[in-house]
């Protein structure tokens, strides 16, 4: 808004000053003309007197005029012509631009400088209470600054270029200042001759213009003399004379020039012209040379500015407007304010005219004395002529009035009366006729009481000014003359608010009546405009900004674009200056004013108010406006030949969530393309610019290092590795993560590495990027980019490829500068794959993989991308269109527009939250992504997998091959596999054969190795082997494998195939196994030590059998052969195949045993059959006896029971190889759960010594493994499957499974119910895991522990006669066997009583009686057998169980041990005959 270093009462008593006319000779005006200024131009900074003038009224009271300014102009005898009024105004406008470079009256809000306050404020959108704390804060500061010196320059340039009327007299003449030189021949008769001209002006009929106040017009006498030239003497002399002629008060002697004109310039003199000589309005021109028409007919008659951003060349005294001058507040005229920012260009459309400024100063010849003379000059001509003359012609028009009125009394006593009387009402503008034509003659005492009232304003006499005015104001309405009454109604409200002390209040119905009358029935629009102008400076000033913004608005009309521009402008900026800002309205007028700006060719003004309006509608969501306004600022920009700004606008429409329709937004994409082709035509060989389509999501971008994955090649299946059609997944980056620190543990014998960091192949957002990822020379590097189109119209990129710079690690930076086009870089460096076209359909994501290829060891830096941007070809735009409209699409070929730039890739790293610092505050770590680092040349092994099966029995053992390749320039070694899952293969133990068949001989051959026995007893057969054969063993790690190469090395080229067995999983369903292969370079390199490939093997598995097994201890204490203690175990088999996979039939064809303390000795069978062979659900059970070994308990002794002709031997490979895995397998399992526990139970360590010796009696470690093979018909032929199955026996008379996991479930549903147990499992597994969990180590021994602390046997014979009819008491001996199972000392107590109160036990085994004692107590050392002879007593004949003694232990070291009864696992029956 409009703000000023003056007060509103300042800018309305600068409005209207005492005008006084200049005539000079010739020779005066040559004598100023050394200074380059006329006379008027040369007083002009020194017309506002510095101190108070004192007059008196017609009351002969004092009256004080502060501030006073009076105006010194040219007579211009014709009047200006509307049109060059226009034109000027318009060129006004069109030089007053923001200045550049002052962040002065500029509020930043998001892209774009508001000019609005004299405070610079930072403020982010929404930026609404920010911008209203900084206006509340303005408002009630005492000095505002220029905000918008275009609107002050117009209105200034408007109130010095209305022309003189006869309804007022404002703009009359008051005096005429007669100017000669004293270098004149005859000064004297020079003086009468310019009276003479004056008086012929002024009186004669021809001339109408200009207007004088009074007929009796003060002249007043100037003799001019220029010091350096003239002589003192003759001017002195000259002076006298004219004192004698023309008095002392009506003439003066005024010395200038003091300093010669070749004197150069040495001194600083201050230039006061300049900031004066910016304004040119018509009164200031000379009358004779450069006169106002010269100046307009000269300039250009098109205000427009050209495309070429070039201003209008003015050649004449208008160039001479634009110099800048620093504000000096003592010399603020009418022409407008001057803040030190006041018509400062912004841009290069004026450059012609600063140098002729530059080259023109003004005042050369002048001193500082001849300053201060000048200023002496004006204040001796106001104070002895002007203010005397006006002061006499107010007396004289009150005389008059009071004469004519035959009023006794004064003119201020008359008002008073009249305004006391009852007052008549006011016809209202629409009652009134229209007699705006009615005109008054001079001599009316109408006009006289109107001329008085405008001697009083200007002199600054408000009170009776206003009274005047009031008068006159009744006068003209009586008589109906619209003109005069809306004059004077317009001074009376300026007069009644300049009042002191304000005794009235600011009558604005008055103003308001006058701009109607002025708009409606004068239709004199430049006299309206003057009262709104007025008045709403008046009603900012009381903060009555809507009605002051009622009152801008009103007067906008069609007829003039440049005033309605202005106005809305002005009304915008008092909406925003409310007490409560209205920021939308604010908006909505800046783009009315910007349009009409635009309409009037005002280019500059129209993008500063659309770009001011943005900053309200940026960020609302309204993407509707935001589109129209920035593609206003787009045109123009473009108009103005600003290209960066116009392709800055044109972006936000493109990357803004649009809502345009598609036919639209191909426009705007067609339009910012021509336009950005033209700013790229500007600088061919500048950078590339940033383009803002597609859109590229940074952070999505995946950097992938190594080759792509080969297909799979018949029966060849390459290892499935890492690529970038897969998803990321953490669980499985973790186990990978996990399976690689394992390995290289491993590799580093066993040490993990504390500054391990796992090989990332794969670089995206989920991944650690703070390192700086290694690339391998040779190897391609794979960039993914997500691109996406927001548009709904396609878009086509063309020659897309990298951006990249590089630095050698062995060279200098210099060759690490940024790569202008991928293509010209040398490809002897890095290689860079182009797409040729990359098409993106519309709001379509969609990735785009560039690959470069360093040839060279350094540091890659991947900047960004280049391509061509530009639409789908068919695009065109019809026929015809007018060239002039602007960028239309017309312009383009049919086969569409491109163009060429970038788009940079900057990845934002994860934001830090490790310290108190980085906590508090918003860091983000650094994203290495793009910046790998290039190493020497590394191996680079394939894996091939020959003939994987995808789906297998579970158990099912099956022979595979693997071909492992080094396909790069560097042999490796040091081959490792590594697996969470070793039990699922091997490469076979140290015994396996190396060189095996291929693999389709090898076809039909069964996996096992095998020998034919032809024993007729099913009896076991024994091998012992250590465990450290298989990878078993103290410390080691059964998942890390060594994969046998021949001579450890792998040649560069070169390929091997290896024999690989796998076995099914034990559970059913779809299993994701992960290998991940290891191995290193021979050479030692810095950056990378080792390679690492993965692959992960999916398997579906079938069922086939399961198996189950329980031990218990045999009631002969030595078996026939005496070969010690010995178990009965039984195998349950079990077909839970369900035909899925055509099998018809499984076979067990060996059951086999390893243990370190047990083995199996023979197969109990019943029948003489010995295929065992099962079909669907069918159950074989299966009867083995096992004895106790006497080998070293270091090995595992291997005992194979044989039920076919073949025997497998299960001690060597692969048999005993997926024996042991699983076995470890199981071990770390069991170990995981004990760690969980032993936390818990460390407290109870004594007890637990104890407990462990009770334990350890039902402990065996017995491990079957059954053997099996199944028929499978396939595609009409059969097949025979091989597999295997593994129960681990932990504890005698407990049931032990294969299939660990679901133990429990079997033993509780049973087969039926199989089928439920998938959907189940996992649950009831995770609650069987919590249960475990929360049971420490127990501090008692179970029943079946202590159960199986003492063995007992009871000797009797199976049947015994006796004659009851001898004797009634049958008395039996029997004999009690005791042994002691564990190895510590037992306390052991028998004790006979029976305790059997069950009747269904009385009924089946009837009664009977120990005889003797009833209890005994004994101790039994270790491993010690005891017998005891006892007597059994019957009295009926019948079948008895002598299974009743109960029997406690403890051990002997412990006194209070529990004591519990051993019951006999089976019953002692014998029976009772009569003879």
């Amino acid at each position: 808004m409009a703000q000023r270093v003056q007060s509103v009462q300042e800018f309305l008593q600068d409005s209207f000053v005492p005008l006084v006319a200049a005539l000079c000779s010739e020779e005066a005006e040559r004598v100023t003309r050394k200074n380059n200024l006329g006379f008027c131009d040369l007083v002009k900074p020194f017309c506002r007197l510095t101190s108070e003038v004192h007059m008196r009224d017609p009351n002969n009271q004092l009256h004080v005029i502060k501030n006073l300014k009076i105006a010194v102009n040219n007579i211009i005898t014709q009047l200006p012509q509307p049109s060059a009024v226009r034109k000027l105004l318009n060129d006004v406008v069109t030089v007053s631009q923001p200045a550049e470079g002052l962040v002065a009256n500029v509020i930043t809000a998001g892209d774009y400088d508001l000019n609005i306050s004299d405070r610079s404020v930072k403020a982010s959108v929404p930026w609404y209470s920010s911008w209203k704390d900084t206006l509340m804060g303005l408002n009630t500061s005492t000095f505002y600054s220029a905000t918008t010196p275009w609107f002050e320059a117009y209105r200034e340039s408007l109130l010095q270029s209305m022309p003189a009327s006869d309804h007022e007299f404002l703009n009359h003449y008051v005096a005429c200042m007669l100017v000669v030189s004293s270098s004149e021949p005859e000064p004297v008769e020079q003086f009468l001759k310019l009276s003479q001209e004056q008086h012929r002006i002024q009186h004669s009929n021809e001339y109408s213009y200009p207007k004088w106040f009074i007929p009796n017009t003060l002249k007043y006498y100037v003799l001019l003399h220029d010091v350096s030239v003239g002589e003192e003497q003759r001017a002195d002399s000259i002076y006298e004379e004219m004192k004698q002629r023309y008095g002392t008060q009506g003439c003066y002697l005024l010395k200038i020039n003091s300093r010669g004109s070749n004197r150069g310039t040495d001194e600083q003199i201050p230039d006061p012209w300049s900031q004066y000589l910016q304004k040119n309005s018509i009164q200031t021109q000379e009358p004779y040379e450069d006169g106002p028409y010269t100046v307009i007919s000269n300039k250009s008659t098109d205000y427009f500015i050209p495309l070429d951003g070039l201003g209008n060349d003015s050649k004449d005294g208008l160039s001479n407007s634009f110099k800048t001058h620093p504000l000096q507040l003592d010399h603020t005229n009418d022409s407008g304010c001057f803040d030190g920012t006041d018509y400062i260009k912004s841009n290069a459309s004026l450059h012609e005219s600063k140098k002729v400024n530059t080259g023109t100063p003004h005042g050369t010849c002048l001193t500082l004395t001849d300053h201060d003379r000048i200023r002496q000059f004006i204040q001796e001509f106001t104070f002895r002529g002007l203010l005397p003359h006006i002061e006499k012609t107010i007396r004289q028009l009150n005389d008059q009035l009071i004469s004519r009125k035959g009023l006794s009394r004064s003119l201020f006593s008359a008002t008073k009366k009249w305004f006391s009387g009852s007052k008549v009402p006011e016809k209202s503008i629409n009652e009134l006729k229209s007699t705006s034509g009615l005109l008054y003659p001079p001599e009316a005492p109408e006009l006289q009481i109107r001329k008085m009232a405008d001697l009083c304003f200007l002199v600054q006499h408000y009170e009776l000014a206003y009274s005047c005015y009031h008068t006159a104001k009744k006068d003209f309405l009586n008589d109906q003359a619209m003109l005069y009454a809306a004059g004077a109604l317009e001074m009376a409200a300026v007069s009644a608010f300049l009042q002191p002390g304000a005794p009235r209040p600011y009558p604005s119905h008055y103003m308001d009546t006058a701009i109607q009358t002025y708009r409606d029935i004068c239709k004199n629009m430049m006299l309206a405009e003057r009262c709104v102008l007025l008045s709403a400076e008046i009603l900012k000033s009381q903060s009555k900004y809507s009605e002051a913004a009622a009152l801008l608005i009103r007067l906008t009309s069609e007829d003039s674009d440049l005033r309605s521009a202005l106005l809305l402008e002005q009304a915008a900026h008092c909406f925003i200056n409310m007490k409560s800002p209205m920021v939308r309205k604010f908006a909505f007028h800046m783009i009315l004013a910007g349009h009409r700006y635009s309409k009037a060719g005002q280019k500059k003004h129209a993008l500063r108010c659309y770009c001011q309006a943005m900053q309200v509608y940026k960020g609302k969501g309204w993407s509707l406006a935001e589109d129209h306004i920035n593609f206003t600022i787009g045109h123009q920009s473009f108009t103005l030949r600003q290209l960066d700004n116009a392709v800055s606008a044109f972006r936000h429409i493109l990357i803004n969530d649009s809502k345009q329709t598609a036919a639209q937004q191909g426009a705007f994409l067609r339009e910012y393309l021509y336009v950005y082709k033209n700013v790229s035509q500007l600088s061919p060989d500048g950078p590339l610019p940033q383009l803002p389509l597609p859109y590229i999501n940074s952070s999505a971008t995946r950097v992938f290092f190594g080759h792509d994955r080969r297909p799979a090649e018949g029966e060849k299946q390459a290892a499935t590795h890492i690529s970038l059609d897969q998803e990321y997944d953490s669980e499985f980056t973790q186990q990978w993560k996990e399976l690689e620190e394992q390995v290289v543990a491993a590799a580093n014998k066993g040490t993990a590495l504390s500054n391990f960091q796992p090989t990332q192949y794969c670089l995206n957002r989920y991944s650690d990027n703070s390192r700086f990822p290694l690339g391998v020379v040779e190897e391609p590097i794979t960039v993914e980019v997500a691109f996406k189109n927001p548009l709904k119209v396609p878009l086509l990129l063309t020659d897309l490829s990298l951006l990249w710079k590089f630095q050698p690690e062995d060279f200098s930076s210099k060759n690490s500068e940024e790569t202008k086009e991928i293509e010209t870089c040398g490809k002897e460096t890095i290689g860079a794959e182009v797409i040729s076209e990359f098409s993106i359909n519309s709001e379509e994501t969609k990735m785009a993989r560039l690959k470069l290829f360093p040839h060279q060891t350094g540091e890659l830096h991947i900047l960004g991308v280049v391509y061509n941007l530009g639409t789908i070809q068919g695009t065109t735009m019809l026929d015809g269109v007018d060239s002039s409209v602007g960028l239309q699409a017309g312009k383009y070929i049919s086969n569409g527009m491109s163009v060429r730039g970038r788009q940079d890739l900057e990845i934002q790293g994860p934001r830090l939250n490790n310290t108190k610092e980085e906590k508090t505050s918003i860091k983000y770590g650094p994203d290495r992504r793009l910046d790998p680092i290039i190493t020497e040349e590394m191996p680079l092994l394939e894996v091939f997998f020959i003939n994987f099966p995808t789906g297998l029995l579970c158990g099912e053992i099956r022979k595979t091959h693997v071909e492992f390749m080094n396909v790069s320039k560097s042999p490796l070694t040091g081959l490792k596999i590594v697996s969470k899952r070793p039990e699922f293969f091997t490469f076979g133990g140290s015994s396996a054969i190396r060189t095996p068949l291929s693999p389709s001989a090898s076809e039909h051959c069964s996996a096992y190795k095998t020998v034919v026995t032809h024993s007729s007893s099913v009896c076991s057969l024994i091998s012992s082997v250590a465990a450290s054969d298989f990878g078993v063993g103290a410390g080691s790690q059964p998942e890390v494998i060594d994969v046998p190469l021949p001579d450890s090395v792998l040649l560069p080229g070169a390929s091997v195939q290896l024999p690989m067995w796998l076995r099914g999983p034990d559970e059913e369903g779809v299993h994701e196994i992960n290998f991940l292969f290891y191995y290193e370079s021979i050479r030692k390199h810095s950056k990378m030590c080792h390679r690492v490939l993965r692959h992960t093997a999916v398997i579906c598995t079938s069922r086939s059998l399961t198996v189950r097994a329980t031990a218990y201890r045999s009631n002969a204490l030595e078996d026939e052969k005496g070969e010690g203690d010995n178990m009965l175990v039984f195998v349950d088999v079990e077909n839970i195949n369900t035909s899925e996979a055509g099998v018809k039939e499984f076979h067990i064809v060996q059951v086999s045993s390893n243990s370190k303390n047990w083995k199996l000795q023979e197969y109990i069978n019943l029948s003489e059959d010995k295929d065992i062979k099962l079909v669907n659900r069918e159950r074989g059970k299966l009867c083995l006896k096992a004895v106790r070994c006497k080998n070293l308990v270091e090995n595992y002794t291997f005992a194979d029971i044989v039920f076919g002709s073949e025997q497998i031997i299960s001690s060597t490979s692969p048999c005993a190889d997926f024996f042991f895995q699983s076995l470890y397998s199981e071990l770390r399992t069991t170990q995981t759960q004990q760690n969980m526990h032993t936390s818990q139970g460390a407290a109870k360590q004594s007890l637990d010594n104890a407990v462990r010796l009770i334990q350890k009696c039902s402990e065996v470690d017995l491990n079957i493994i059954v053997l099996w093979k199944a028929y499978v018909v396939e595609d009409n032929k059969q097949l025979i499957l091989e597999g295997q199955h593994h129960v681990v026996l932990h504890t005698v008379g407990k049931e032990a499974f294969s299939f660990p996991q679901k133990q429990g479930f079997k033993k509780i549903l049973g087969n039926s119910d199989w089928e439920d147990l998938e959907q189940e499992s996992p649950e009831m597994g995770l609650l069987n895991f919590f249960r475990s969990e929360s049971t420490s180590v127990p501090s008692r021994p179970s029943l079946d522990q202590l159960s199986n602390l003492i063995k007992t046997s009871l000797h009797y014979p199976e049947t015994f006669n006796h004659s009851f009819h001898q004797k009634s008491l049958c008395i039996v001996p029997v004999t009690l066997l005791l042994s002691n199972c564990s190895q510590a000392d037992v306390d052991v107590i028998i004790d006979l009583r029976h305790k059997t109160t069950s009747p269904e036990t009385l009924e089946i085994h009837g009664s009977f009686t120990w005889l003797g004692q009833t209890q005994y107590k004994l101790q039994l050392k270790s491993q010690e057998v005891s017998s005891l002879r006892l007597r059994a007593c019957f009295v009926h004949t019948g079948v008895y169980n002598l299974g009743t003694p109960r029997v406690f232990a403890k051990l002997s070291d412990q006194v209070t041990l529990f004591e519990t009864s051993q019951q006999n696992s089976m019953p002692a029956l014998i029976i009772i005959n009569n003879i």
